[in-house]
């Protein structure tokens, strides 16, 4: 019958316990013999003096195991402890003690928090910090609890993070913890802050935090080695009201079409930010918008499209203040407008519940429609003009004109019956259109209507006839341009002046006399003319001043007519009979254009000023038509931009069609006529080129015909046109905010500099968002990194130890994507081994690499089991946050190889859950372990007395020893051929030999025997 072994066993130590704190060491007995009382008695072995045993206690208690209870370590005990049962059973066999080690290490660990009194009201935000730091040299895991207490009540766990980085809340603030209300945050390396939204009168009392400390012991399990807690923070918690009311308000009741109108509605109430509304905007009893509690806007109809266009705002001010602004009115717009506020409820799932909800009374505006302030003044040459004479109108803008605005001007004639005709009309763009009857007269020059300048038009009318008699009407349009781009008319104004025609034809009798029926331009030539009229008195009757007033085209140098009542001039109607007489060649034209060249370099957005001057001209009647010409390096001619006839009608080119050009083109004529200007407006870098204009000179012939006398080109004009400097500076510094949700975020972006004070700015706003959950909403308090920066350190080094000791191994992190990172680190062994089969002759055997994993440590600090070899023999160290070692003890030669380290950085989404964002390896570390049997030759080699032992001293002895075996047998072989040597004197010796040798554990020493000779 075999019998049972004692044994008797500890705690697997070292067991690591702080200064302060109590231990309980338990001893057990199995497989004894004899009674079932066993005894026990405890010692320790100082430091001090590890040798002695000094005993502790000891007992014949029968309870079993028997434990030792220390209530407050002290660093005296500290020591190896022994546990002894003495024997009991018929022969020793077994173990009858056993030891294990107790390390007392001083007690760093702080946990502070600020005291304060804080006065909250319900449905408020508290935000409690708490400060936990050790110094601990041991690898040691922290763990902070919050509580709340009141008076004598038993503390209420808030909310916890374990050791294991385990987020938990306790029962009574689960609920709040799921629905966000409750959280706990990591903001520092020491710090944490304890965060609880919608305050309940509940959470009155006392809030303090507690952490411990704790350490993994030998066998696998956690010791709190201290638990301490902070200072308290009272917190006094005030219900609030639930009431609330709302009110609408706008500057004015009277607006005019286009004027911006705002409605502002203001929510009074207790405790605004922490509780939800949602607002609804009305029109006439019609929904507009509604807001809910993320003051998102969704708009109804019509709206929506104003809205998107920009015509519309429908948005949240601050967190009681919501506005509805219009930007430009329409007449449509007239109304009542109101906005109703609805106190919503927000569940546990998240669904929100409709509560109480308000309005206040109605606003109603009215919408008036446009009005022009502009006045006008009309200018006339005569208002008793006979026929044939020119008529001329003056129409002024005085006063009014707005910046942006634009003018249409209508010509209009009002005859004796009241008859209304249009005469000619000037568009908004510059484009002339005849009136149906003066279509034909405008076609060869017999109307002309011009801009002079802006907002000065002049109307006149060249051989007028006893039909143009009456009121002449000018009426100006005001336009300005919409949001949507089109134009809408402000309003208009016109003014009147008469004329009074008297007919000539119809009253006389004309006789022309002439000496010299063939004349050219500017030649004199008399001319008798007897006209028996029935004219008003109030028509002179002298026929000189009469010839020279009527027509100015004639400059007579001498008049010879016969001055009587009857006599009397009139040109247009006395050249209809003198036109079979006369035969008037074409005058010698006198045109010349400026042809200066000119360059011009500005930046984009200002005005291209183009000046195209005519220096002579033939007569003073002559009329000009101006073409104006572009040319590109890359296009054989020009391009027309714009052409003004004789008449001042404008026509655009082919170029300011494709170019777009219309809306940018403004051209004057100086009031002397001579100097005519084209202005491109808002310069763009495609304008660029070399410019120039083209002149035509026209005159009227004698059967009041209009001809083109001449032509010419100026001058060129180069033009470029530059981008401006980039001076835009953005303000560059980084911020980081923290809302809650459904709280308004205000995103500032700073503009430092522009490139010029006229420039406007596009502003585009983006947001990277990475990994974000589909079913939760945009945490901005989490940011997700999109680019990981994770480096780890990949230098190589090699390392040689001696058995039995221990070698480093450190995994160092370069840079990280966070500083809330988390890392999980994994240490690999790679081992070279054989293939197992060679290769043919004259290749290398295959080898490959065999990986083993050391240890792994995860983002949560949990260690994976150490397997197989490495089992006991394995420290790991953080040495700071990016640095982490681990020591292999007892090296032997099995682990002899390469050592990497993988580290995999962690980070938390939104949501809380932890997800691996990269990866690294590091470089490799080569260990070579040598072995503490180290070969015969190494051990010789680095001992210079063992080195000469061996391989000088044995030569010389044993080629001693040689020689004088040898010299005996040849002695003894001459002694007996002759037994004496010369002269009968015996040999009794020889000369010593001589030995040549090479002092190295390479070379043997090198044997050289010379025969001896006698003295």
């Amino acid at each position: 019958m075999a019998l049972a072994q004692r044994q008797v066993t500890v705690q697997e130590g070292p067991l690591y316990r702080t200064e302060g704190s109590h231990i309980t060491l338990w001893c057990k007995v199995s497989g004894y013999q004899g009674p079932a009382e066993q005894n026990f008695q405890w010692s320790i072995y100082l430091p001090s003096a590890p040798e002695r045993e000094v005993q502790i206690v000891s007992t014949v208690d029968p309870s079993f195991p028997y434990a030792i209870y220390t209530q407050r370590l002290q660093e005296r005990d500290a020591g190896q402890y022994e546990c002894h049962t003495p024997n009991t059973d018929e022969r020793y066999f077994g173990s009858y003690s056993a030891k294990m080690n107790l390390v007392v290490i001083p007690d760093s660990l702080r946990v502070t928090a600020i005291p304060q009194t804080l006065n909250k009201v319900e449905h408020d935000s508290l935000e409690l910090k708490c400060e936990v730091s050790k110094s601990t040299a041991q690898h040691s895991h922290v763990s902070i609890a919050w509580y709340r207490q009141r008076g004598s009540e038993v503390p209420v766990e808030i909310i916890s993070l374990s050791r294991d980085f385990v987020l938990r809340a306790g029962s009574a603030y689960a609920q709040r913890q799921a629905t966000g209300d409750v959280r706990l945050d990591k903001v520092g390396e020491t710090t944490s802050k304890l965060t609880i939204y919608n305050l309940h009168p509940s959470d009155q009392g006392e809030f303090y935090c507690e952490a411990a400390e704790w350490i993994q012991d030998p066998d696998g399990s956690w010791y709190a080695m201290t638990r301490k807690r902070s200072q308290g923070a009272i917190i006094n918690v005030q219900a609030t009201d639930k009431e609330f009311s709302v009110r609408l308000e706008t500057e004015k009741r009277m607006y005019i079409v286009g004027e911006p109108v705002e409605f502002r509605c203001i929510l009074e109430a207790q405790n605004v930010p922490d509780r939800y509304f949602s607002i609804s905007w009305a029109f006439n009893s019609s929904l507009i918008a509604s807001l809910g509690p993320n003051a998102v806007p969704v708009l109804n109809n019509e709206f929506a499209q104003r809205e998107a266009l920009g015509q519309l705002k429908v948005a949240k001010e601050s967190d009681n203040v919501f506005v509805l602004k219009i930007y430009r009115l329409r007449l449509e717009d007239s109304g009542k407008y109101n906005c109703r506020v609805t106190e919503r409820e927000k569940t546990v799932t998240g669904d929100f519940i409709d509560k109480e909800s308000k309005r206040p009374k109605n606003i109603p505006i009215t919408v008036m429609p446009l009005k022009t302030s502009i006045s006008l003044e009309i200018i006339n040459n005569a208002t008793n003009v006979l026929e044939g004479e020119s008529l001329r109108f003056g129409c002024n803008v005085r006063s009014g004109l707005g910046p942006q605005s634009r003018l249409s001007v209508a010509w209009q004639l009002v005859d004796k019956l009241n008859r209304r005709s249009e005469i000619v009309r000037l568009d908004r763009e510059g484009t002339l259109h005849p009136g149906p009857a003066y279509a034909e007269r405008s076609s060869y020059g017999g109307i002309q209507v011009e801009q002079v300048r802006p907002g000065s038009f002049t109307l006149e009318i060249f051989n007028s006839i006893k039909a143009d008699e009456g009121h002449y009407e000018c009426r100006v349009a005001e336009w300005t341009r919409t949001l949507d781009g089109e134009w809408q008319m402000v309003g208009e104004r016109h003014t009147s002046t008469p004329v009074s025609i008297t007919a000539l034809e119809a009253g006389f009798a004309v006789t022309a006399i002439s000496r010299t029926p063939g004349v050219t331009y500017n030649e004199s030539f008399d001319l008798q003319c007897i006209i028996k009229p029935h004219y008003p008195s109030w028509v002179p009757v002298d026929g000189a001043g009469v010839w020279s007033e009527a027509f100015n085209t004639f400059k007579t140098q001498e008049s010879t007519l016969w001055s009587t009542p009857n006599l009397v001039n009139f040109f247009p109607v006395l050249m209809t009979h003198l036109s079979p007489c006369f035969s008037i060649p074409l005058a010698v034209t006198k045109l010349q254009v400026s042809k200066s060249k000119r360059s011009i370099t500005l930046v984009e957005n200002r005005p291209i000023l183009l000046n195209c001057s005519v220096k002579s001209q033939t007569s003073p009647d002559s009329h000009f038509a101006v073409l104006w010409y572009v040319h590109k390096p890359s296009d054989a001619d020009g391009k027309l931009i714009l052409k003004t006839t004789h008449s001042s009608a404008f026509e655009y080119g082919t170029y300011a069609e494709e170019e777009g050009l219309r809306g940018r083109l403004q051209f004057e004529r100086s009031a002397s006529g001579g100097l005519f200007s084209l202005t491109v407006q808002r310069a763009e870098v495609r304008d660029s080129g070399s410019y120039y204009c083209h002149v035509e000179e026209w005159l009227l012939s004698p059967n009041h015909a209009w001809y083109k006398l001449a032509e010419e080109v100026s001058g060129r004009t180069e033009v470029t046109v530059k981008q401006p400097d980039n001076r835009l500076q953005v303000s560059q510094m980084h911020k980081n905010l923290t809302v809650l949700e459904n709280e308004w975020v205000t995103l500032e972006c700073l503009v430092k500099n522009r490139s010029s004070p006229s420039s406007q700015l596009a502003v585009e706003w983006s947001v990277v968002v990475l990994m974000i959950s589909q079913h939760s909403p945009l945490d901005l308090c989490h940011p997700v990194i999109s680019d990981p920066t994770l480096q780890v350190d990949t230098a190589t080094a090699n390392l040689t130890v001696q058995e039995k000791e221990s070698f480093p191994l450190d995994c160092s992190i370069l840079s990280r994507s966070s500083p809330e990172s988390h890392f999980a680190v994994t240490w690999y062994s790679l081992r070279a081994k054989e293939a197992g089969d060679h290769t043919e002759q004259g290749e290398e055997e295959e080898e490959e690499e065999e990986r083993e994993a050391v240890l792994s440590v995860g983002p949560d600090a949990i260690f994976s089991p150490e397997a197989g070899r490495w089992e006991g023999r394995l420290r790991f160290q953080r040495l700071s946050a990016v640095l982490f070692r681990l020591t292999v003890l007892q090296a032997g030669a099995a682990d002899t190889g390469n050592y990497s380290c993988r580290v995999e950085e962690w980070l938390a989404d939104p949501n809380g859950v932890w997800y691996r964002l990269a990866q690294e390896e590091s470089g490799m570390v080569a260990v070579h372990v040598q072995d503490a049997g180290s070969t015969l030759q190494s051990v010789i080699c680095s001992n210079d007395a063992l080195f000469y032992f061996v391989f000088f001293y044995p030569f010389p002895i044993f080629g001693i020893l040689i020689i004088t075996i040898l010299l005996v047998r040849f002695k003894s072989r001459n002694s007996s051929k002759n037994s004496e040597g010369k002269n009968g004197v015996p040999l009794l010796w020889i000369k010593e030999p001589h030995l040549n040798y090479s002092p190295t554990c390479l070379e043997p020493p090198v044997l050289s025997i010379h025969p001896g000779t006698m003295d």
